[in-house]
């Protein structure tokens, strides 16, 4: 996933917004913490990056869509 950069859209396979590319770890997209929900600002959250189904100019494009995607919280 070396097309992955900092600040990136994330979106769903329905165009949906799902957050904003802090930073790249391994196998997981790190998102910003502005796109945790509330109650879960203080810490961030990851998508794998199993579920990215393409990466065009500025934005990933999740194979999934929005809602079914799953996110993991920072241990």
């Amino acid at each position: 996933m070396p097309k992955i950069r900092e600040h990136m859209k994330i979106i769903g396979k329905d165009g949906v917004h799902v957050g904003t590319v802090d930073r790249l770890e391994g196998n997981r997209i790190k998102l910003t913490r502005e796109d945790s929900p509330e109650g879960h600002k203080d810490h961030h959250h990851y998508i794998e990056t199993k579920y990215v189904g393409a990466v065009e100019g500025d934005v990933v494009k999740l194979s999934v869509n929005a809602d079914a995607v799953p996110k993991s919280e920072a241990a």
